[in-house]
């Protein structure tokens, strides 16, 4: 009888964790722009099989918003939509883009192109957190879309650098182990120039391909994937890459010429970690709340009113202070430069003091 319980009470635990898991995707939705051959129908037919999506090789904040548009309609629920700026060195850029369910998922702070001072990327990478609402957890996507080049050389110099990048991640969005860094990398997970990163984050999917060959029904390389830290406690489920073609019915060359020559990859997340955070502060003593980066700071004025107060940044190091963080009254009037708020401050490509909280 014990046994019988605790088997129910087992599969009782497993289903509630299910109900609060995330659908998470990645995808190389090539040259994502506003044109006629583009197939936003079928783009969304797909992309709605998740709640959150990031995307690469986006070319206007106005496909992005379109995307989001066609999955409100398609879902009958609002989708939200966040772009970064252009990147890369020469007249070719592209952006990074997030899409996500309102109901689901919602956008928390920290949203930051990667300040690349040894400019290895050609696309500096792009990251934000977000909160999911379906248990109050917190997450963080970055994303990437690592330089092909005439050479393997040339990928793994930005491979290698994904080591510093994930530091910095680490730092930049600290007390916060979900970590999540997907994209196009160009690169297989068994290529030699992953080691570096093999030391810390691992990589969800190491058997699949995930760009479509000219023939139809065959894939050719793994280059899409998702690495997760090895001390995370996200566990990644019913993780595949979604063969798209098939799901719509199309050939590769019809899919190729009209939605992408990649497939996304697909994942269920569960948080369990963050579950086990909310726990545990909702146990203890109430605290002042901790404030959120990308609002306005805030201060108590006459009469208990709040009063808006500048971002401070240091155009020396290219970093900014809130007024509660140590160092704020430190940088010097000479290097100082004033931002309404944070999201002002990112903009201009400055990151968060790390001895913030």
């Amino acid at each position: 009888m014990l046994r019988v319980f605790l088997l129910a009470l087992l599969a009782a635990i497993s289903l509630q964790n299910a109900f609060a898991d995330i659908n998470i995707g990645t995808w190389n939705l090539e040259h994502l722009s506003v044109r006629p051959n583009k197939d936003f129908q079928s783009i969304a037919k797909v992309a709605k099989n998740v709640d959150f999506l990031a995307v690469q090789e986006l070319m206007s904040e106005e496909a992005l918003n379109t995307l989001a548009t066609e999955l409100t309609r398609q879902t009958g629920k609002h989708w939200s939509f966040m772009a970064s700026h252009a990147v890369g060195r020469s007249t070719y850029k592209e952006m990074y883009g997030f899409v996500w369910r309102d109901d689901l998922v919602a956008y928390e702070d920290g949203a930051v192109t990667y300040l690349d001072r040894g400019d290895t990327f050609e696309r500096e990478p792009y990251s934000a957190r977000f909160r999911s609402l379906k248990d109050d957890t917190t997450f963080v996507v970055a994303t990437v879309h690592v330089l092909y080049g005439k050479n393997q050389a040339d990928r793994a110099s930005e491979i290698n650098a994904l080591s510093s990048y994930w530091t910095w991640l680490k730092d930049t969005y600290p007390g916060n182990n979900q970590i999540m860094l997907m994209g196009d990398f160009n690169t297989p997970p068994n290529a030699p120039a992953w080691s570096l990163l093999d030391a810390t984050a691992r990589p969800l999917v190491l058997n699949d391909a995930s760009t479509l060959s000219t023939t139809d029904g065959k894939f050719a390389n793994l280059y899409d994937n998702v690495f997760v830290s090895k001390q995370s406690a996200i566990k990644a489920n019913d993780v595949k890459v979604f063969k798209y073609p098939a799901y719509l019915g199309m050939t590769n060359t019809k899919a190729r010429n009209s939605v992408s020559d990649h497939a996304p990859i697909f994942f269920r997340a569960s948080f369990a970690e963050g579950r086990l955070a909310v726990a545990s502060a909702s146990r203890a003593s109430p605290a002042s709340a901790v404030p959120n980066p990308m609002r306005p700071a805030t201060t108590a004025g006459p009469s208990g009113k709040n009063l808006t107060v500048a971002i401070r940044g240091n155009r020396k190091t290219m970093i900014y202070h809130r007024p509660d963080c140590p160092s704020y009254n430190t940088v010097s009037e000479k290097n100082r430069v004033e931002f309404a708020n944070a999201a002002a401050a990112e903009a201009q490509h400055y990151r968060l003091a790390a001895n913030c909280h």
